[in-house]
């Protein structure tokens, strides 16, 4: 077996959390002067001997002023965080009020994640956010750069699913690369006292719109007087960082006194430490009795044993990994700790080359949901304790307007009112939509039809889901917890094609919760109009008679004969009336190389606007999809003239919540 970068690492120099590989052998190549937007990366102060690697910038941290940041318009989020709340569990074993569970994951290589997604569906699209607490943008390396702010597409779809994400302060091991020089860089002084990169960090958080920092501190050889400056750094971080509402958390590595010895445990070490921050992540050596003794003694601080992160490493055997789980969340006692999964993407990174989205979305339910692939009844027999099993879900769908086509933020193609407008495979995690918390809850009393995301065909985006399989009995599928009030003129529409003939379709809506955790909502069922053929059709169904707030939402199938059925649902909406945003204004090519462009555009009320998509007008009328962004700004690339075109032609529009467009802003290129 291969070993991995961390257990490369672990034969050096001890247990450490390991972002990546030396940029050498990571970033994507790239032209130093290319228009394409990247993450922003940086060393505080100080950078390397000799000169980068292909594709590389060097910076510096604390030479960094947002005024000249020329990628900041691409990197900085859009989407502010939005409050959530818990609904009566899907299960009798979820809690609400006990383990949080953070989850660190590397996205792409440190200097080669492009800042709006790519021309692949071969990504990492996490869609199981219900279950977190808090997400760490992980990388940073000694050839890249050692501090990484988040891009822009994670932050946005985070945030619509009401989770923080924090960049990554990553000083390695000198196994690895590190340079205690870097600890020294981060941790001055200036003339008054105070730690000028602490400062920088906050303003990069807030620039960027994420909501703090993750400080991973490995480097040693040091001691007492550079962990007393490290200890004044984290308190000054934290200080300037709640001032703007962001967050600090400290991994269990450095030392009070300076040195870097991993603990696994909340104790004199690193006690300082934590409580100068917000949280801590304990290494993986913790044991029962470590963790145990560290939820205690949090308390005995004045803390929450829950601000501790068991450490848990998933990135080379995913839902095989073998875990102590009772010792973390006990099923029979209150939870010892909240958990931190180390490189939980690896339900992509470990399936063979010409794996498709539904590979891993199947490989990413197994791992959040359990081998049930079913929150409400979870498989007790699974050695994989899912956080579906143990942690209660969330919801952050509050408000009307509401809507979603489903998109997981990934695809094969892109459709557009049920049609095709791009075949160009494609990521963009800002793009995907508040998705369903309870992947997959099907109530029946006959046998259980698959569900899941497809990639075969959409109404929007690049996913739709499908329900496929012997339906003997109704099927009830839970689809939205909410909190959506209800007033005289509220109507829900659902997009769906039914591809098989002889399905039933009622909307399920309940106005309270169930009466306990695992309990099906108290639904009423509302009949949608019966249709004919196979396309695509939209229904609206009124909630005539119903009154007071939406809590959850679903659909119900009957089989006319009993038999198989496939059936996909497109899009969802809820609304007192249709709204329509309004278009861009001063669409502008604000950079050009040959057929790369970098476009700009205003919007007199931003939001109103879900996201932007640009297409471009071919010189017979055809409209083609080229990206879509929640930023009001674009990278096009690559684009050549097509037959007798003497000028591209570009159109930006607004999309709103319900997914209806804005006329168009345009701006042409000459070729």
């Amino acid at each position: 077996m291969n070993p991995t970068r961390r257990t490369v690492l672990l034969a050096a120099a001890g247990s450490a959390l390991l972002p990546a590989l030396p940029a050498t052998a990571t970033a994507a190549p790239r032209a130093a002067a290319a228009l394409q937007p990247y993450t922003s990366y940086w060393y505080p102060d100080s950078l390397p001997a000799g000169s980068p690697g292909a594709g590389i910038t060097w910076r510096s941290l604390k030479s960094w002023r947002a005024a000249a940041d020329a990628d900041l318009a691409f990197n900085a989020a859009a989407v502010p965080l939005a409050p959530r709340f818990t609904p009566v569990p899907a299960n009798a074993t979820a809690r609400a009020d006990q383990a949080r569970i953070q989850s660190l994951v590397s996205f792409g290589p440190t200097a080669g994640n492009p800042s709006q997604g790519s021309a692949t569906a071969d990504s990492y699209a996490l869609t199981h956010w219900a279950y977190l607490d808090e997400l760490v943008f992980w990388g940073g390396s000694s050839g890249e750069g050692l501090i990484l702010a988040p891009i822009a597409p994670i932050v946005d779809a985070a945030h619509r699913h009401g989770v923080p994400v924090l960049g990554n302060v990553f000083l390695p091991p000198a196994a690895y690369g590190g340079q205690l020089q870097w600890t020294r860089d981060l941790v001055q002084r200036d003339a008054a006292g105070h730690y000028p990169l602490a400062a920088q960090l906050v303003a990069v958080a807030a620039a960027y719109g994420f909501d703090g920092w993750f400080v991973n501190a490995e480097t040693g050889g040091g001691d007492s007087a550079l962990g007393a400056a490290m200890l004044g750094f984290v308190k000054e971080l934290k200080a300037l960082a709640a001032a703007k509402g962001q967050r600090v958390t400290w991994y269990d590595a450095m030392t009070v006194n300076g040195s870097v010895s991993w603990q696994g445990a909340l104790n004199g070490q690193n006690q300082a430490l934590f409580q100068a921050a917000d949280a801590m992540f304990l290494d993986f050596r913790w044991s029962a009795g470590t963790l145990a003794a560290s939820g205690r003694k949090a308390e005995q601080l004045g803390r929450e044993r829950y601000e501790l992160w068991a450490g848990v490493d998933v990135e080379s055997n995913g839902p095989d990994t073998s875990v102590d789980w009772d010792a973390i969340v006990p099923a029979d006692a209150p939870h010892t700790t909240s958990l931190g999964l180390y490189r939980p993407e690896q339900t992509r990174n470990h399936l063979p080359a010409g794996h498709t989205p539904d590979d891993f979305h199947a490989a990413d339910d197994r791992f959040w949901t359990g081998r049930s692939l079913d929150p409400a009844r979870p498989d007790t027999t699974d050695r994989w304790r899912a956080p579906a099993v143990f942690v209660a879900d969330r919801s952050t769908v509050t408000s009307l307007p509401f809507a979603s086509v489903f998109s997981t933020g990934h695809g094969l193609r892109w459709y557009e009112d049920g049609a095709v407008a791009s075949d160009t495979p494609w990521n963009h995690l800002g793009l995907q939509d508040r998705l369903p918390s309870r992947r997959w809850v099907v109530r029946t009393g006959g046998e259980r039809p698959t569900v899941a995301f497809d990639f075969a065909d959409a109404w929007r985006g690049g996913s739709s889901v499908l329900v496929a399989g012997a339906l003997d009995e109704p099927a009830v599928l839970d689809l939205y917890a909410t909190r959506l009030p209800i007033g005289p003129d509220t109507v829900v529409e659902l997009t769906h094609r039914a591809e098989t003939g002889g399905v039933r379709v009622e909307l399920a809506v309940a106005t309270a919760e169930p009466d306990a955790a695992g309990a099906a909502p108290p639904y009423t069922y509302l009949p949608l109009p019966a249709g004919s053929g196979d396309g695509w059709r939209t229904t609206a169904v009124r909630l005539t008679g119903l009154s007071g707030t939406v809590h959850a939402l679903g659909v119900r199938l009957t089989a006319a004969d009993g038999g198989p059925v496939r059936w996909r649902l497109g899009r969802l909406a809820v609304r007192d009336r249709a709204t329509t945003p309004a278009a861009p204004t001063g669409a502008r090519i604000t950079a050009a190389s040959g057929g790369d462009l970098r476009l700009a555009w205003n919007h007199p009320a931003p939001g109103t606007v879900r996201h932007y998509t640009v297409h471009r007008v071919l010189p017979d009328g055809t409209r083609r999809f080229l990206g879509g962004t929640c930023q009001r700004a674009h990278f096009a690339g690559g684009l050549t003239p097509a037959p007798g075109e003497r000028a591209a032609r570009l159109e930006v529009r607004a999309v709103g919540e319900l997914y209806t467009s804005s006329a168009p802003a345009t701006v042409t290129r000459a070729w």
